[in-house]
């Protein structure tokens, strides 16, 4: 298989279920190993570094890693969910990528000026209860991401310096180059595309102009969220190279099973179990809701095993809407196992009571496979 069809996650060496950070650092591992400047002539190293390079700009973003979770490479085949093209198809000059991510380490210039692209967006999965999906939640996250330099002020340079115009380019960040009858156009190989190079990068960033932090962000989870549901802070993303924008921070929110109901949609689901006198004679049953308050459930007389029971507007709020779905219980019928002396001698006196109409479905199964045998006899 081709190094650009590998599985995104196997390129990287990291689980499926891995978060940003994770995959973000075996990502900067990898780039450094394989990086062209570290290995000069080696066209194996090359492929492979673009390779990497192809996986994390898909699985760094939230929304091209999920329809790559879902499709595979297809999702990004034909004008797919991928903008139309193989997210490690092209990257112009393969330095670009790099001095992105690890500012002036490598490549020529020592750095640029600051770029208009914003920061890569951000994913982190959230698990919560049911309770909460109910209620909604205020709480808190800790992550850690890129937070514009202060020591440079996103600047990338040392304070008291500045960038400088690229002898190269002249500043416009592109290079043109004659291959047989064509003018092909490139990023500039010396500023990376960015018009202006850094002489003293700054000490603390390393001429990126940005550096990974802690940081503690308040999270409000509406009701009725669901697993899947994806809630966006805008701006709370990886800062953007050099003063660009920053990105976005997506949070996937995760549902535990819980021990009671089961979630479909709105609907809440339950089996519950009652004792045959009741399921015979009829009655009512409760059962404690999310909200706090017990839900009250009619058994009809003669309720059979598996019968399901709908109580209208007592499941799951609706996302961002109003109303609620419903609670769907599903009965089981319970024959008991331990029963006293007085117990039996009634249900015998029952029995001996029985014509048979008051089980209209076991009679008529033991008729039919009386006539079936009666036939072939």
């Amino acid at each position: 298989m081709p190094a650009t069809e590998m599985d995104f996650y196997e390129l990287l060496g990291v689980e499926r279920s891995a978060d940003g950070a994770t995959i973000k650092s075996a990502y900067r591992k990898l780039a450094m190993q394989h990086h062209p400047d570290r290995n000069p002539g080696c066209t194996e190293s090359e492929g492979k570094f673009k390779a990497i390079s192809g996986a994390y700009e898909c699985l760094k973003d939230p929304q091209k890693r999920a329809a790559y979770d879902r499709y595979g490479h297809a999702a990004f085949a034909n004008g797919g969910a991928g903008g139309g093209s193989h997210p490690g198809a092209d990257f112009g000059d393969i330095g670009d990528i790099f001095e992105t991510i690890f500012g002036s380490a490598f490549g020529g210039g020592g750095g640029g000026r600051q770029q208009q692209r914003r920061g890569a967006d951000l994913r982190y999965d959230m698990q919560i209860d049911l309770e909460d999906a109910f209620h909604g939640k205020s709480t808190e996250i800790e992550i850690e991401v890129s937070q514009s330099c202060d020591t440079c002020h996103g600047s990338g340079a040392t304070p008291g310096t500045r960038a400088r115009t690229c002898n190269l380019c002249g500043g416009q960040g592109k290079v043109r180059a004659k291959q047989g009858f064509f003018v092909v156009e490139r990023p500039c190989p010396n500023c990376h595309g960015n018009g202006q190079v850094i002489s003293s990068p700054c000490r603390d960033c390393g001429g990126e102009g940005r550096v990974d932090q802690p940081q503690t962000l308040a999270v409000e989870i509406p009701p009725g969220v669901d697993t899947g549901t994806r809630i966006r802070l805008s701006g709370r993303g990886e800062a953007g190279p050099r003063g660009a924008p920053p990105g976005d921070l997506y949070i996937f929110v995760h549902l535990k099973p819980h021990q009671i109901f089961q979630r479909e949609g709105t609907t809440l689901a339950t089996r519950v179990p009652i004792s045959f006198t009741k399921a015979a004679l009829g009655g009512s049953i409760e059962i404690p809701g999310l909200d706090g308050d017990e839900v009250s459930i009619e058994i009809p007389a003669g309720i059979q095993s598996g019968k399901q029971l709908r109580q209208r507007g007592a499941g799951m709020p609706v996302l961002q809407g109003r109303g609620r779905g419903d609670l769907v219980v599903e009965i089981a019928v319970e024959t008991p196992t331990k029963l006293s002396k007085e117990q039996r001698a009634i249900l015998e006196q029952f029995r001996d009571t029985e014509t048979g109409d008051e089980c209209p479905e076991s009679r008529g199964f033991f008729d039919k496979l009386k006539g079936a045998f009666s036939a072939s006899a």
